[in-house]
């Protein structure tokens, strides 16, 4: 099987979009372990933008790469070399600082037939779009899913992906270093300029936006995606890096910038360019 080739084409029911919000307002459901806590390599949130500006071919290409690289050959390889050859993944939506829900809730993949089904579950529920960019709330709202959620992983990782800056909810750097303090690593997988036409809330060198401003912990590394063909390859090999990352220390975790120079971009360029479309 070629890298990157599907385990499987079929897809399974569409999910009620009722169910998925009752999900985020009442909470993951645990995993069930009479030991205790589900013991995984890594517990990981794929918190992924819906605003406005991702149009619904780009959603499409989101929720595929995701769905592609988790079904993919290397990946599933990656996988069962690991510690306990299993993670535990989930998938949140965010557009504005509170509109947030929980499309996927916590699901153990432990091999093909799980990635498949996730996998399915997830090209099958519905799309929408919503108002605003809050990165910051995407780490806030993702950073509350690992509390009691039956799992210990070796890392526990926010997967950020999307197209502008924070304009919405407090400054993104205090989002991510208040998650860097809990021992929760942010990478990220911004979509820098792949629209054919420009949008008003787009930055030119949103990479170095993430690199400054998003992504922070142990390890922590971005990818960017500069065009639609790219973000399978993309998303299958951050993902393999991050199940086979050291794992990072439980307690006592220290802030660990990404970066040790000031930043390259003002990390408030969305709140201001928010601003002055509407002449605040």
């Amino acid at each position: 099987m070629a890298e990157g080739k599907m385990l499987s084409k079929g897809r399974l029911s569409t999910l009620a979009s009722a169910s998925a919000l009752a999900m985020w307002f009442f909470g993951a459901p645990a995993a069930q372990a009479k030991d205790g806590p589900v013991q995984v390599d890594a517990e990981i949130v794929f918190a992924v933008d819906v605003s406005f500006s991702m149009d619904h071919e780009e959603q499409v290409l989101q929720r595929r790469g995701y769905a592609d690289a988790l079904t993919s050959e290397a990946f599933i390889t990656a996988l069962k070399s690991g510690v306990h050859g299993k993670i535990a993944i989930s998938y949140l939506q965010w557009a504005s600082y509170r509109d947030v829900d929980l499309l996927m809730p916590w699901t153990v993949i432990d091999g093909p037939e799980s990635a498949v089904e996730f996998a399915d579950k997830l090209m099958g529920a519905p799309f929408r779009r919503a108002q605003r960019t809050s990165i910051s709330g995407a780490i806030d709202a993702s950073a509350r899913l690992f509390a009691n959620n039956g799992f210990n992983g070796l890392r526990q990782v926010i997967d950020v992906s999307g197209d502008g800056a924070n304009n919405d909810g407090r400054p993104v750097q205090m989002a991510r270093d208040e998650a860097v303090k809990k021992g929760i690593t942010i990478n990220g997988l911004p979509l820098v300029g792949i629209r054919p036409s420009w949008n008003y809330a787009d930055i030119p060198n949103l990479d170095l936006y993430y690199q400054d401003c998003v992504i922070g912990g142990e390890g922590a590394f971005m990818v960017a995606i500069r065009d639609r063909k790219g973000f399978t390859d993309a998303t299958r090999t951050k993902l393999i890096q991050e199940i086979a990352a050291p794992s990072i220390p439980p307690i006592n975790f220290n802030v660990a910038p990404a970066q040790e120079r000031e930043p390259r971009v003002n990390c408030m360029i969305g709140e201001a360019m928010w601003n002055r479309r509407w002449g605040n």
